[in-house]
């Protein structure tokens, strides 16, 4: 049993996820997700904070979990792909602190979806803001 539903699927964290020790601790409203990640010294550039391309993929996480829930809200059983997404960097991601993305869906059809994220540290400081497009595939029953 999981999330108290006898048929809920058990769901096992992606590789990269479980790489960078990203969780994703709240998906209950769908289109709308929030995860959290300890910047660890191992992502840190030269300066020692955690270099951009980690944020992007929390970021990315989060957003793609988004549409998902976003779909299948709507009854569809779909994969989401990311075509393009911007990341602005707003502050220094200090290793050690712990971030936490808040992501959710502005809109959606069909094929796509819009979604973006913001990324705070944990003394509450805008680090990261995200924005991108998901395309939709829809996934074949077994």
């Amino acid at each position: 049993m999981v999330d108290g539903r006898p048929d809920a699927p058990v769901q096992v964290p992606a590789n990269c996820e479980l790489t960078l020790g990203m969780r994703c601790v709240d998906k209950a409203v769908p289109g709308r997700t929030r995860w959290t990640m300890r910047a660890d010294e191992r992502f840190a550039n030269p300066a020692g904070v955690l270099q951009g391309g980690f944020l992007g993929a929390m970021a990315d996480s989060a957003m793609g979990s988004a549409t998902i829930t976003f779909a299948r809200a709507a009854g569809r059983r779909v994969l989401a792909s990311n075509v393009e997404m911007k990341t602005t960097f707003i502050a220094p991601a200090r290793v050690g602190s712990v971030l936490e993305c808040r992501a959710w869906v502005v809109t959606g059809g069909q094929r796509v979806a819009f979604a973006e994220a913001e990324i705070v540290d944990d003394a509450g400081r805008l680090v990261a803001r995200a924005s991108s497009t998901y395309l939709f595939t829809e996934r074949r029953r077994r």
